[in-house]
């Protein structure tokens, strides 16, 4: 993810390439993005941050995260630390970079990688509103942006963080149902994958209800309507279902940190 978000800052014109310097230990990632994207590397952290950013990205695993704070927190806190860990709340954070450590949470989704993503973004305790308008701004270079309240964000990602799997199942539903009714494969994916950025395209740029946008393709007595009759009730029962079964694991995965 962290590749995802330097290369989008970088191809949308956000941040130069000369301002951005990415950070891991593995060797072939920041070749990939140092010839992708000219962004400089480091695989020293703490060297990297001794040039004092104005912010730092910290996209690790929640699991590592302590970990690293514990090496580069002193270099980190006269920065505004940005964090994508899931599960790791501000409060733990602020704690191991110090009293008045500015940090800003985000939970992006995977489609940033191609700037048409989702990201939640909640404050810490010192963090000051034109740090917040600075998160909202790069991360909005990545797709749609809202801010909410910590106690949100894990509802957020059982929604939106999880989405991009939810929509990739339908297309994957939708393709084997019509490779049943006789469709090919390859035809039946990529039509299916057009239609569902269209409609998407379309209700972002309307601001139409959905179910008004369904109403324009839905005929009474007609194939649409026969169809939805079978599906909406599955489907609406599924994704509350999917939804409470993503937070009740987060918040078991929580309680295990």
């Amino acid at each position: 993810m962290g590749g995802a978000i330097a290369r989008g800052l970088v191809a949308s014109g956000t941040c130069p390439a000369s301002h951005v310097t990415v950070c891991d230990h593995n060797d072939a990632k920041l070749e990939a993005l140092a010839s992708d994207c000219a962004v400089s590397t480091a695989r020293d952290a703490a060297r990297a941050l001794a040039a004092s950013p104005d912010v730092v990205v910290v996209a690790v695993k929640p699991q590592v995260l302590s970990s690293l704070l514990e090496e580069v927190g002193p270099a980190v806190a006269g920065s505004l630390a940005v964090s994508i860990a899931a599960g790791t709340p501000l409060g733990s954070i602020e704690e191991q970079l110090g009293e008045g450590a500015r940090v800003v949470r985000v939970m992006p989704n995977l489609p940033v990688a191609v700037r048409r993503g989702a990201s939640a973004v909640a404050r810490g305790l010192w963090a000051t509103d034109d740090d917040v308008a600075l998160v909202c701004e790069l991360f909005g270079a990545l797709g749609s942006v809202a801010v909410m309240r910590e106690d949100q964000l894990d509802a957020e990602g059982a929604v939106i963080g999880c989405a991009p799997a939810y929509f990739a199942l339908m297309v994957d539903a939708l393709t084997r149902a019509g490779v049943d009714a006789g469709l090919p494969a390859a035809a039946a994916r990529d039509l299916a994958c057009a239609t569902m950025g269209g409609v998407s395209e379309m209700l972002s740029d309307s601001g139409e209800h959905p179910r008004a946008y369904m109403e324009k393709v839905t005929s009474p007595g007609g194939t649409t309507a026969a169809a939805l009759r079978v599906l909406e009730p599955a489907l609406v029962e599924g994704c509350y279902g999917a939804v409470d079964a993503a937070l009740e694991r987060t918040r078991a995965l929580s309680r295990k940190g």
